[in-house]
């Protein structure tokens, strides 16, 4: 038996109480011996056969075999079974697709089939009852809430609009670095945090104080980091629908709990911002607040959509970016050589007696390319977030059933040896002609998604991507503490991480101390 169905079970068992867990046996025999029933006289289908894959046990279907690196594991069963294959999670099917042709079927060609979500536990909890941009289901109340982030918050326009906001915050991670110039930095918490106070700053103007910056940003990552390892647990609420009620692995207590923290927080500042003049804060809440005062919007824009968008925006816009940049730089110290020509670029476009701008992004090609590498070798999504169609449809040659629930394993895909050449090395120089983007079209590198759920703020992750990291390799030079190594193992979640915090000592390049103030 699997550790993780070991962890599982101790979850709900382990009372002490005989007589307790006894009927507690007795009650879960009975339900999934009726859950096997109904899957038995419910699951065969007309017409193409299910995708092959391995063979499931009764009622707990495949579920014992899974493993924690569930991107790793859903590709070693891809090799086996081949690129478009399934597991039995329970009574849920899950779709697992591993090849560019296979993934352009499901997001392009059936793209509005396969527009929904298939809404964990989870997330019903953390987005107000799927009240967000991520889990609402496509249709009406999806399109309000996409064109209201796209063009009130993640635009191009608007992002131009806060650039001095992004600047400030990029040029207090950097005073911050010099100040601690030759001691140990945790990359990713001030990377997260950097982000964290972007974003919040565009949201409502609230940023961390510089004297509460490493507490805060290490409680906020820890928060957010336990609520996105909720997204990617696996749930029997989820997989035994009939069970939910029971929450028998604490997934929808714990997550109210952490939602409550979050709404907190945005009680405060929407309480806060009512008492400011009209004119006083131009930001996204204010908007978001005149737009449920008024009433007008067609569906109705209520103060569930409101906190479930703030929700998404700092869930969302902190995370994928701070984990992007830390094995960005983890990569780059791994190949001081390329290091050191992202630095000899940096320095002809910017120079050493000057300070990175968004401006110079456009002529650092190599950057871009260091950027693009990254998010191939280390597919922040790996899976993306899962999607579910609303019809039965043929993929591949095989039926997937409606409500089946559809991963996409982008993280395989780009580390496909028919593909890519030596897909597990780093190598910028695969991305200098052009030939890849991220805006969806090519099915062989998609890092944000594509069809209509592709990322909506791909816009705002490119730029503060190359912004800080630009920074923060321009300003200073690094290395590890001495008698440490590097690891670049990944740890999997909905979003992807280091499996070990980059802790890295940074050396000032610059000419003049003034150009760290």
């Amino acid at each position: 038996m699997s550790k993780l169905f070991i962890t599982t079970v101790s979850g709900w068992w382990g009372s002490g109480n005989a007589d307790v867990e006894l009927a507690t046996t007795i009650l879960i025999i009975t339900l999934l011996s009726v859950l096997l029933l109904v899957w038995m006289l419910t699951s065969k289908v007309s017409g193409p056969p299910l995708p092959p894959g391995p063979r499931p046990l009764p009622l707990v279907g495949n579920l014992l075999s899974l493993e924690p690196e569930l991107h790793t594991y859903f590709a070693a069963v891809a090799k086996t079974y081949g690129p478009i294959s399934r597991l039995w999670l329970g009574k849920k099917l899950g779709i697992l697709i591993t090849s560019p042709e296979l993934a352009r079927e499901v997001l392009k060609l059936n793209d509005t089939i396969f527009a929904n979500r298939d809404v964990p536990v989870a997330g019903m909890e953390a987005s107000y009852g799927g009240n967000d941009v991520v889990w609402t289901p496509y249709g009406d109340q999806w399109r309000m809430l996409r064109k209201i982030c796209v063009r009130e918050m993640l635009g191009n326009q608007v992002l131009d609009s806060v650039y001095s906001l992004r600047r400030k915050e990029v040029r207090n991670t950097v005073k911050y670095l010099y100040n601690n110039v030759g001691s140990p930095v945790n990359i990713g918490e001030q990377m997260f945090l950097t982000m964290l106070n972007v974003v919040t700053g565009m949201m409502w103007g609230s940023t961390v104080k510089s004297e509460d910056r490493e507490r805060v940003g290490a409680e906020f990552r820890q928060l957010i980091g336990e609520m996105t390892g909720y997204f990617a647990m696996p749930n029997l609420s989820d997989f035994y629908p009939g069970l939910a009620r029971f929450d028998l692995q604490g997934v929808k207590k714990n997550m109210k709990v952490l939602a409550k923290r979050f709404d907190g927080i945005f009680e405060t500042m929407i309480e806060q911002r009512r008492k400011m003049s009209g004119d006083e804060n131009k930001d996204f809440l204010q908007f978001l607040l005149q737009l449920k005062d008024r009433g007008d919007s067609n569906p109705p824009f209520t103060i569930a959509h409101l906190k479930a968008l703030l929700m998404d925006m700092v869930a969302g816009g902190t995370d994928t970016t701070s984990n992007t940049i830390e094995f960005a730089l983890a990569e780059m110290m791994s190949h001081p050589e390329i290091l050191e020509k992202a630095q000899q670029e940096l320095e002809r476009v910017v120079g050493k007696d000057n300070v990175v701008e968004e401006s110079h992004v456009n002529n650092l090609p190599y950057l871009y390319a260091i950027m693009k590498e990254t998010l191939r070798l280390h597919a922040i999504l790996p899976l993306l977030v899962p999607h579910c169609p609303s019809e039965s449809c043929v993929i591949g040659g095989y039926t997937v059933p409606k409500g089946a629930r559809v991963f996409v394993n982008v993280w395989a895909i780009q580390r496909d040896p028919t593909i890519w050449e030596n897909p597990l090395e780093f190598q910028p120089e695969r991305f200098l002609d052009g030939k890849w983007d991220h805006t969806g079209n090519d099915f062989r590198y998609i890092p944000f998604g594509s069809g209509r759920r592709i990322c909506a703020g791909t816009a705002m992750a490119e730029r503060m991507v190359m912004f800080l990291l630009g920074s923060v390799i321009h300003s200073f030079d690094w290395k590890l503490g001495e008698g440490e190594k590097l690891d670049l193992s990944e740890k999997f979640g909905i979003v992807l991480k280091k499996k070990v915090a980059l802790i890295a000592i940074p050396t000032p390049r610059l000419t003049t101390s003034t150009l760290y103030d």
